[in-house]
């Protein structure tokens, strides 16, 4: 926010980039460190896990607190962009595999995204009058960007070191309860390196500031599924395992489009409508240490 109100960028802006970056790092590392380490089912059950639990839980979670208010902006290009963004990896990951030319693409589309918005934005930005952040808008923040630049790297320091010690807990975990390395992704890493997310959100939910909340949890899935699986897939191919082709990947992209008609309705996400998620991800939560998903697998 210190960086918003210095640089004259909306709150929306720094939601979708550098708070959805920063709080995507736990995803980032875990998803390397695993794959590097051969638990390459982790790895991807933690971003398919993750986004869900983003989508679920998070956005649900943020609702209850404070009905978010969704402009026509959202809908028509970042909710647009996000569901576009996991078609495509719903359609690699089902019918290919994530090698170096998915990798090169997925980041060349993040790219551009970022680009075309932020001119945008700024564009936006001049035509209007009070769209600078104010202090008014938020307390106890650095005037100057080299110290809010600080705050940022320390914190990314820190989640990284915390990431890099859940992968080897989630490894010994699934060891001892005798489960796949991918459930174990896609519930318990996916709840932990949701955590930053979960506390930005929670934090712009009580001030108010919907469009950060909103902007990091769209940013965060799409750095999740262009950036981070891009990077990945550059470094060490991924590919998709059965157990998640079958249902995981359907849930995903399922719950994504269901974006859609919720922002749509009276242009804001309800109470009620958060409730309704958050009661989605217990069923789902319930469903991966039960015996009915083994019916999709």
């Amino acid at each position: 926010m210190a960086i918003a109100r210095a640089s004259n960028i909306s709150p929306l802006i720094i939601g979708l980039t550098i708070v959805a970056i920063g709080t995507s790092a736990p995803e980032l590392v875990t998803t390397l460190e695993a794959s590097l380490s051969g638990a390459k089912d982790m790895a991807l059950g933690n971003i398919i896990g993750s986004n869900i639990v983003n989508v679920l839980l998070i956005l649900g979670i943020a609702a209850v607190i404070c009905p978010i208010n969704v402009s026509h902006q959202i809908i028509t290009r970042e909710t647009i962009m996000v569901i576009a963004a996991t078609g495509l990896f719903f359609t690699v990951g089902r019918f290919g595999i994530f090698n170096q030319l998915e990798g090169i693409l997925f980041l060349l589309v993040l790219a551009a995204y970022l680009t075309i918005t932020y001119r945008a934005e700024k564009a936006h930005s001049k035509s209007k009058i009070n769209t600078k952040v104010t202090s008014d808008d938020v307390e106890r923040v650095p005037e100057k960007k080299w110290v809010a630049s600080l705050y940022i790297f320390v914190g990314i320091v820190g989640i990284i070191i915390g990431a890099k010690l859940t992968i080897s807990g989630g490894i010994g975990v699934a060891e001892v309860l005798q489960v796949s390395q991918s459930m174990i992704g896609l519930t318990l890493i996916a709840i932990g390196t949701s955590l930053p997310e979960l506390a930005i959100v929670f934090v712009a939910s009580l001030r108010r500031q919907s469009h950060i909340a909103l902007g990091n949890i769209l940013g965060s899935n799409l750095f999740n599924i262009l950036g981070i699986i891009g990077a990945v897939s550059i470094i060490t191919p991924l590919k998709m395992p059965t157990e998640l082709i079958n249902f995981d990947l359907w849930v995903l992209i399922t719950i994504t489009v269901l974006l859609l008609p919720l922002m749509i309705t009276e242009k804001k996400i309800s109470r009620f409508e958060g409730s309704f998620l958050i009661f989605l991800y217990i069923i789902y939560f319930s469903l991966q240490f039960s015996s009915f998903k083994n019916i999709f697998i």
